[in-house]
């Protein structure tokens, strides 16, 4: 056998034994798998998804009996349990009245009760009226089937007549298809600007 040949040989036990130790190697010094860690989520939203389910973007939609349109839309809800009344967070309702106006009312929270036909909005409540009137106050109670909308504690206002503040407020309509009044009483003051009547 040439010198070649010896080589060859040779070469054909070495390469597959150094292949084998070079695989050994790998595996030896290679990391060790972390089977404990975490789940990469915060322990504050397992918590709350594991204390009740919710719904994300709800929205309610119905007409009522004086015919005009209702919608309220929310961030999420939590369903209501044992006597508690379900919850909402970030409100948006809507009111589109049959003479194609629309008063738009923003709560932090609130909550909807198809089955009494009543929603509360509390929390920064906002009231913006097609005419550019904006009134703030903290809670709001409707009822969905008629169109009936109070507001409990004081309000103030701000509209093309001026600036305004109530102890109570009011918005109704009187009869099917009939106009949307907004009513304001109990020691209204207001502060009356010509200069917005002007423009």
């Amino acid at each position: 056998m040439d010198r070649y040949s010896r080589i060859v040989a040779y070469l054909k036990v070495a390469l597959p034994l150094a292949a084998l130790a070079l695989l050994s190697t790998l595996f030896l010094i290679s990391r060790r798998i972390e089977t404990d860690s975490a789940i990469p989520f915060a322990e504050v939203d397992l918590e709350s998804r594991l204390r009740g389910q919710q719904v994300t973007a709800p929205f309610f939609t119905g007409t009522t009996k004086t015919g005009h349109e209702v919608t309220i839309a929310a961030t999420k809800a939590l369903p209501g349990g044992e006597g508690n009344t379900a919850s909402a967070s970030d409100l948006e309702a809507e009111i589109r009245t049959s003479d194609g106006r629309s008063i738009l009312m923003l709560s932090d929270a609130g909550s909807v009760r198809p089955d009494k036909n009543t929603a509360v909005l509390t929390g920064n409540v906002r009231i913006i009226t097609a005419d550019g009137t904006r009134v703030e106050t903290e809670t709001l109670n409707a009822l969905l089937d008629g169109l009936e909308i109070t507001s409990p504690g004081t309000v103030t206002a701000t509209g093309p007549l001026g600036d305004f503040e109530a102890g109570t407020m009011r918005i109704f309509t009187n009869s099917q298809n009939g106009p949307v009044h907004i009513e304001f009483t109990d020691g209204v003051k207001l502060v009356y600007d010509p200069a917005k009547v002007e423009r």
